[in-house]
Formats: structure tokens, C-alpha cells, sequence
């Protein structure tokens, strides 16, 4: 079991996580921060499939950003919908493996990109920023709308991906082509202090090419409940196991420009949230519930992880994915709507959690 040890040690960093450390904290770790990328571990000799590179089905170019990789899975039978899904931080077009099969299944065609600064794209391991991460965006829903004209064209987004599907769903002027619907899965909706995001920009000032791994702050962290997906994403060539402060840095922004972004969305909007979430808190997820318009559906996972899809209960999530899309005004089959309700009433007068510095998901696996 030697490759599960590896796995606890991941610093993968779907998202990041506040953790009880004071902000000096963070400027004691600039001396011990990396330069240059973690490199990928050699996967068990028993279990090699962990570590393939599946290539891109295509590649897009995308003005100012070059090169954008693709994954495609194609519906079986006649399209009913095209999702576009964006992953969330330090992961890839990879992230999308697990469900897909079931969504082609059900009609719907899933293309996940490779975001700027992430997974084989040209700015792998650096921040574009959120505008331009935004463009970027756009610009692939050109084109893939263009490529399926009178197919229904989603955004889903996880995490990081969910904080930029929002951003979109609130634009004034919306996306081209339009979008009939916004999937948002542990959408990373935090309204972040000041003094963290201001501590995030002076740790990018000082270290502008520091890389951070996890390994310097003891932050125990659960991302999924299902082994096998854990040790894809760890083994997974495509995968950043380290993060650098200048995309920390724009990470905390991203997350906070979402949050308020919340009360400005429209159009169809499902959000899911998972009851075993420890990267986005319970309380900045139901303050940004309670933001979102009150046409929003809302989809609560009592047995959930942040990695919402790969965990045990992704079948059921992916169920109600389709079931949304399928049957908008029905309720989900998990029953997530009357679950949902009742989380959120549970929620009223919960605490926030406390504003101070950033952790890191360093251990992900069960423990």
C-alpha cells in the first residue's frame, strides 16, 4: 500500500482551504518554497494505467492564449446538449473522466478544456488572470456553438471552474453564443477578508516564482472519498502538485469576485454542494446560496466531497445533472432539492469561519 502513502501527501490544490495558522506564518514559508514544478511520481508498476497521458482530441487556438487542449466525449445516440467543463485549480481536462461516460449515455456531449495555466496549456503552472481566463472561455463557446448549432450549450464548472461559471452567468452582456444553463459543483464561492487576499499578494510580490507544495503546513484535508479517483488525479501527468504564489494569489481574487458576483446571475443556474466539503466552508457556501437568485436550483449531497464527481456518490450527482438538463422543473432524482432546504435551514446563525491564512489540501485521502 505504499502508493496510498504517496496519495496522503498530494498538494494538489483543487482549491485552497483557510487553515487556524497566523499570517506570519506564510512569509516563514518563502524561504523554504520551490522554484520549479513538482515533478510527476512514477506510478505503482501494478496499477500503470494511473499514469497515462490521454491526448487531446483537438486542440483550439485561442487569440492571446495560443493552444488550447481539448477532451471530447461525443453523446451516444442524437445530441441533446453540449457541457463544457472547466476544472478546477491545479487539476485538468482529465477531471471530467469519471462522469462522462454516464452523461454521453444520457445524450449530453462533455468537452473539457485544459484552462490557461493549467494541465498542457502554453502557461502551465502560472496565472493569466481572471479576465483572461474569462476570454478564454467565451471564445471556446464560439466556437464549440458554432461547431453544434440548435444543440443546447451548458457551462459546468467545478470548484475554481464553478467561481468562473458564475462570473459568466452574471455578465450583463452573456457569453456568445448564449448559454441555456450553468452547472456549478462545489463552486469555489468565498468571500475572502482582506487581509488574506492582501497576504496572498505580498507572498506573490516577494516570491513571484515560488512554488509551494503543502508539505510546509500540517493541513489534514479530505478532497474525495474514493480511493481509485484520488490515485488517478495524484499519478496523472497533467496534474500540478505545487502551486505558485503569483496563481494563489489570483486564486483568493477569483473566488472573492465570484462571491459577490453571486446575487448577479441569471439564466438557469444548479448548484451542488456536498455535506463533507472541507475546502470550501459550510458557511461561505450558504452565504453564497442564500446571494444566488431565488430561481436557482439547489442540490445538497449529505455524503459529498469537494470533488463532488469522484466521490461514492458522483453517480448520484451526475444522475441529477442529467435529470436537470433532461427535465428542468422536476424534482432530482437524489432528492437533493428537499435536502438542500433542509441544509440551508440548518445553516441560519452558523458563524463564519475565521479569516486568516491560507492551508494547503495536503492530505486528501481518507483517513
Amino acid at each position: 500500500m505504499r502508493w496510498v502513502m504517496m496519495i496522503r501527501r498530494i498538494a494538489v490544490l483543487s482549491n485552497i482551504r483557510l487553515s487556524r495558522l497566523l499570517y506570519p506564518a506564510l512569509f516563514m514559508l518563502l524561504a523554504a518554497c520551490a522554484t520549479r514544478e513538482v515533478p510527476t511520481p512514477a506510478a505503482p508498476a501494478r496499477h500503470p494505467e494511473l499514469a497515462r497521458l490521454v491526448p487531446p482530441d483537438r486542440m483550439v487556438d485561442v487569440a492571446g492564449m495560443g493552444a488550447v487542449p481539448l477532451r471530447v466525449w461525443s453523446a451516444q445516440g442524437p445530441e441533446r446538449a453540449v457541457i463544457v467543463a472547466l476544472h478546477g485549480f491545479n487539476d485538468s481536462r482529465d477531471a471530467w473522466e469519471r462522469p462522462a461516460p454516464a452523461l454521453n449515455a444520457a445524450g449530453l456531449t462533455v468537452i473539457a478544456p485544459d484552462l490557461p495555466g493549467f494541465g498542457q496549456t502554453a502557461q502551465r503552472g502560472g496565472w493569466v488572470g481572471t479576465d483572461a481566463l474569462l476570454r478564454t472561455v467565451t471564445s471556446l463557446l464560439t466556437t464549440i456553438g458554432r461547431e453544434h448549432p440548435g444543440v443546447p450549450l451548458y457551462v459546468m464548472g467545478e470548484s475554481m471552474g464553478g467561481a468562473l461559471a458564475t462570473l459568466m452567468a452574471a455578465r450583463s452582456d452573456g457569453p456568445a453564443p448564449p448559454v441555456a444553463g450553468y452547472i456549478l459543483l462545489a463552486p469555489a464561492l468565498w468571500d475572502l477578508d482582506g487581509g488574506t487576499r492582501l497576504t496572498t499578494h505580498l507572498m506573490a510580490a516577494m516570491a513571484p516564482r515560488g512554488r509551494l507544495s503543502g508539505h510546509e503546513l500540517p493541513v489534514h484535508v479530505t478532497a474525495a472519498d474514493d480511493m481509485l479517483a484520488l490515485a488517478r488525479l495524484y499519478y496523472d501527468p497533467l496534474t500540478l502538485r505545487d502551486t505558485g504564489t503569483t496563481a494563489l494569489a489570483g486564486l483568493t481574487e477569483l473566488m472573492h469576485r465570484a462571491a459577490g458576483a453571486c446575487a448577479h446571475v441569471h439564466g438557469r443556474v444548479l448548484v451542488v454542494y456536498g455535506g463533507h466539503d472541507e475546502i470550501i466552508p459550510a458557511t461561505a457556501m450558504a452565504r453564497a446560496w442564500r446571494r444566488l437568485p431565488a430561481t436557482t436550483r439547489h442540490d445538497y449531497s449529505p455524503g459529498g466531497y469537494h470533488l463532488l464527481l469522484r466521490s461514492r456518490e458522483g453517480g448520484r450527482i451526475t444522475a441529477d445533472i442529467a435529470g436537470w438538463i433532461e427535465h428542468p422543473d422536476r424534482f432530482l432524482p437524489s432528492g437533493g432539492d428537499a435536502a438542500a432546504a433542509a441544509w440551508m435551514a440548518e445553516q441560519k446563525g452558523r458563524s463564519a469561519p475565521l479569516p486568516i491564512a491560507p492551508g494547503w489540501m495536503d492530505w486528501i485521502a481518507p483517513q
